[in-house]
């Protein structure tokens, strides 16, 4: 019978394995892969690991490491169980693995470089489970949400799913800037507010709602108008903007502000029974006016106010702003880039239609002048910011 030495050795017999420095040298050129467990992981690694521990390597590895003949090097404490991690992985099909010979622990007495990475708590470990569970999201894609900042337009019939999902999901600050006030007329669609909040301001009851949900959220409100004045200041730092207004001015507003600052706008709209939803990636696919060059008549383009909305509506829009944007955070997928979603509830049907850059666009084309961030009230009637 085999000892566990006999295994090891045999395991070495049918791998290569290589000095810390050799990888060292070539970090450009290898894909690190950690296999110890996580509570070691959380104690030192070698900066840009990938983390998956051995217990979980026959399932996990090929979801964060997708590419089979990618150089790797494999390391865990002492290098055996990089010996078998190895091994397993070439009997997984990658073709260019290497163990690197006493793993971590010779790595940091040779003097080289590691970091102490940033780990879930154990709280947030049973949180994000299922997300973690997802090789496309994992640990590394989780904490990658905690440290994300969206911006929400608006804490209203859109904004209010977008949040709650957000904020659920592990994004780790949300801004929401709104200046109106929770009316009972409200609480059919904007599922951030209660009867209890009827006249509160909207960003503090969105505050309340969304705090009570996830303590690793921080909240930053702006009970304010959005304007030409302070629009440059609130939007940046933020890795996505989530719009959920429902006028022209401030859309267009937001799309060139967003182009100066080179954010993503997650935009959304809804109108009685139809919704739709596209991604505005600045100078990757169109923008709002490539999309809309100029605004309706005001007659033609009626707020929810004045034509209605099915209170459920709101909800499947504004939860798929949530997706895009968690796309977009983890660069998952194929985000609605160039593309227009659009939604009937009457007859439960999805569409999605083409939408191209616009090489004379005014804000975006190949020969756009210098962008200017102005009011557009001029345009069209203007409305309250949140549908």
């Amino acid at each position: 019978m085999a000892t566990p030495r006999d295994l090891l050795n045999a395991a070495k017999s049918e791998i290569r394995e290589i000095e810390p420095h050799d990888v060292a040298r070539q970090l450009d050129h290898y894909t690190l892969l950690d296999v110890r467990e996580p509570e070691e992981y959380e104690q030192g690694a070698v900066p840009g690991a990938v983390h998956v521990a051995r217990g979980n390597l026959e399932f996990s590895v090929e979801g964060r490491l997708p590419d089979k003949g990618k150089p790797i090097a494999v390391y865990c404490a002492g290098g055996v169980r990089s010996a078998f991690a190895t091994k397993t992985m070439q009997e997984l099909g990658y073709t260019d693995v290497v163990s690197i010979i006493g793993g971590f622990n010779k790595w940091k007495d040779e003097g080289l470089a590691w970091t102490t990475p940033v780990a879930l708590s154990q709280d947030q470990r049973v949180r994000y489970q299922r997300h973690l569970l997802l090789p496309e999201v994992g640990e590394n894609g989780q904490i990658r949400l905690l440290e994300s900042k969206v911006l929400l337009l608006g804490a209203g019939g859109l904004g209010s799913p977008a949040a709650l999902y957000l904020a659920a999901a592990g994004v780790g600050t949300l801004g929401i800037i709104d200046m109106d006030v929770v009316d009972s007329s409200n609480l059919q669609r904007q599922i951030l507010h209660n009867v209890d909040r009827v006249g509160m301001r909207k960003v503090d009851s969105a505050k309340m709602t969304l705090s009570a949900m996830n303590p690793d959220l921080k909240v930053l409100t702006y009970d304010t108008r959005l304007g030409a004045d302070n629009i440059l200041e609130i939007i940046d730092g933020y890795d996505v903007i989530v719009d959920g207004t429902d006028n022209f001015p401030t859309r267009y507003l937001v799309n060139d502000a967003a182009l100066i600052k080179n954010i993503p706008v997650v935009h959304g709209s809804i109108f009685r029974f139809e919704g739709q939803v596209t991604v505005f990636n600045p100078f990757v696919g169109p923008c709002y006016r490539c999309m809309i060059p100029e605004p309706p008549p005001a007659e033609l383009a009626p707020s929810c106010a004045e034509a209605g909305v099915l209170g459920v509506l709101p909800g499947i829009i504004g939860s798929v702003q949530a997706i895009e944007t968690i796309k977009l955070l983890l660069e998952l997928g194929d985000p609605l880039v160039g593309r227009l979603l659009t939604y009937d509830s009457l007859d439960q049907s999805f569409r999605t239609f083409k939408v191209r850059r616009d090489p004379s666009c005014p804000a975006c084309g190949e020969n756009a002048g210098p962008i200017v961030i102005a009011e557009y009230d001029e345009l069209c009637m203007p409305h309250p910011v949140s549908v």
